[in-house]
């Protein structure tokens, strides 16, 4: 059996739309937020393994940005302003602000979109959730989806986040956040690379 091919759009898509709808998970509100009307899916147990394993570093890294304060501020001063894709666009070209695209950046702004989702329930404009999951979604398949595909798809990210993940979660010196990366890295290589060889 050979294995699905993964769709680098879908993955993505599935990946905004779960971020985004955790963050709003977590505001108390009288009426619950849902981010997409209509049910994204992912086409098999691969991509729904890697959309977990990324949700999963996305919040850790978010989780860590978020303890400085400054996003919070800064995306406060934006929620009124954000009334058109052309105004949130200009937000989220502040991520990318010197057209440097990584992987890391990608995390933040999906983060970042989960972020501003919750300040605008919070400023109690809900209704503006769709827009902002849909103008983040053709930020994605404009700005970003190519890199991403170059750069060997989501499957590619896990070490780059994984470096990012250990460096906002601990103050540890270099040398040992190397180590824990190079460890980190074989291990997910190896468990990726075991299940693929599974389906095969």
């Amino acid at each position: 059996m050979a294995c699905a091919e993964i769709s680098d759009y879908r993955v993505g898509e599935v990946l905004l739309n779960r971020v985004m709808q955790e963050q709003l998970d977590e505001v108390p509100s009288d009426v619950p937020v849902v981010v997409s009307t209509k049910t994204q899916e992912v086409e098999s147990d691969q991509e729904q393994k890697i959309v977990s394993q990324l949700a999963i570093m996305i919040r850790t890294i978010g989780d860590a940005i978020k303890k400085d304060g400054k996003l919070d501020d800064a995306i406060d001063g934006m929620v009124g302003k954000m009334t058109s894709q052309t105004s949130y666009w200009n937000l989220v070209e502040k991520v990318f602000e010197d057209s440097q695209i990584t992987w890391e950046r990608i995390a933040v702004l999906f983060y970042v979109a989960g972020r501003i989702a919750v300040k605008v329930v919070i400023a109690n404009i809900p209704q503006l959730v769709k827009d902002i999951l849909k103008w983040t979604l053709e930020y994605f398949r404009s700005k970003l989806l190519d890199w991403i595909q170059k750069h060997g798809g989501w499957m590619n990210s896990f070490a780059e986040l994984a470096r990012v993940q250990v460096e906002k979660m601990s103050p540890m010196s270099t040398w040992s956040s190397a180590s824990i990366l190079v460890f980190l890295g074989v291990i997910l290589g190896s468990v990726i690379t075991w299940k693929l060889a599974r389906r095969t």
